[in-house]
């Protein structure tokens, strides 16, 4: 568990911190969406993390909790941005919600992109679709699960500066 008021550090992601945001992802998605079957074993998400999602994205930052020694610590969240202005990630640990650790997350990509922010959430994802609509994001086209792996109904929001 993480302090309620402990000092949070954002950095880009480097290679060594593909197991803690891979947990950071497998932790999320069973906590915020329950009834998203799982296609990929944790193995499969730490290899496709690996060798995918830190190498090819555009950007990826991490959030830490920065210790009384005022180095980096636990991994709190990640967010990745894809090209075109796609936000691809945005997830939290269950432990670190409403504590602002997404907002400045999400920050960090507006700051990065010249332009508007697409990204897709699941219909059944209430709690990521208030977040998005809390920060100007609005839900452009709704897809009936056809477009992703999990055949879960999505939302597309766009945000533009």
């Amino acid at each position: 568990m993480t302090s309620e008021h402990q000092e949070v550090r954002l950095r880009l992601a480097t290679a060594a911190d593909a197991e803690a945001v891979t947990r950071v992802f497998l932790d999320s998605r069973a906590a915020a969406m329950p009834y998203l079957r799982r296609i990929h074993s944790d193995e499969d998400t730490l290899a496709w993390i690996t060798h995918v999602v830190l190498p090819t994205s555009t950007a990826v930052w991490v959030a830490e909790g920065v210790g009384e020694d005022g180095e980096g610590g636990e991994l709190l969240g990640f967010a990745a941005l894809a090209g075109g202005g796609e936000l691809d990630h945005l997830y939290l640990r269950p432990d670190v919600l409403r504590r602002g650790v997404g907002s400045r997350l999400l920050a960090e990509v507006r700051g990065a992109v010249d332009g508007p922010i697409g990204l897709y959430v699941f219909q059944r994802n209430t709690a990521a679709r208030a977040f998005y609509e809390r920060h100007g994001f609005t839900a452009v086209a709704f897809d009936d699960g056809g477009r992703n792996e999990e055949n879960e109904p999505d939302v597309l929001y766009r945000w533009t500066p």
